[in-house]
């Protein structure tokens, strides 16, 4: 059986721990502690480590889920996990005061796993209230990082259909990037 590495990041808050949850087909293990930082997210507990999970995709592969603490104290973390990983799942919390921000800060911290991957923006939280909306993301990301070429979704982690809308978004970039011939520079910058 194939087996594939997938991380999802993005900031303490975003969704990770319940994205991973909604697509697991196994209990996910998580290593939660008390959030000492409540103002970043208002939350009892935070990843520490990581989370891990895994899902079946077809009769012959698997995904192993990966998400990373989202607090850059962890980074030597987000190092470790990224080493495997052949794409990741960016969670964006649309309520954070400056959610793209944050987007073009862990695009450009992962951005050797999109070049040799691929990558998925997931928008949470986008239904509580104003924020930014997907056309500000891809303006924003088109703006900063011209060439880039990110898929960008509205979810709610906890859904899984959502979740594996991203999940599959993410793969048929990864094969799709994949696919381009060699030394084609428009979307592999």
């Amino acid at each position: 059986m194939a087996e594939h590495v997938v991380l999802f990041t993005g900031p303490m808050g975003a969704g990770k721990t319940a994205a991973i949850q909604s697509l697991s087909d196994i209990d996910p293990v998580r290593t939660e502690a008390a959030n000492t930082d409540r103002v970043t997210a208002d939350k009892p507990t935070t990843t520490v480590a990581l989370d891990y999970g895994e899902i079946t995709i077809g009769p012959d592969e698997k995904v192993r889920l990966y998400g990373i603490p989202g607090q850059t104290r962890f980074e030597f973390m987000w190092k470790v996990l990224m080493k495997r990983a052949v794409g990741m799942i960016l969670l964006v919390n649309n309520d954070n005061p400056d959610p793209i921000g944050q987007m073009l800060y862990f695009i450009d911290y992962f951005h050797e796993l999109y070049q040799r991957g691929g990558a998925v923006v997931a928008i949470s939280r986008s239904d509580v209230g104003a924020g930014p909306s997907r056309e500000d993301y891809y303006a924003a990301l088109a703006a900063a990082r011209p060439g880039l070429s990110i898929p960008i979704f509205s979810v709610d982690a906890r859904s899984p259909e959502q979740m594996k809308i991203a999940l599959f978004s993410l793969i048929l970039n990864i094969e799709s990037r994949a696919a381009l011939p060699a030394g084609y520079e428009g979307t592999r910058r």
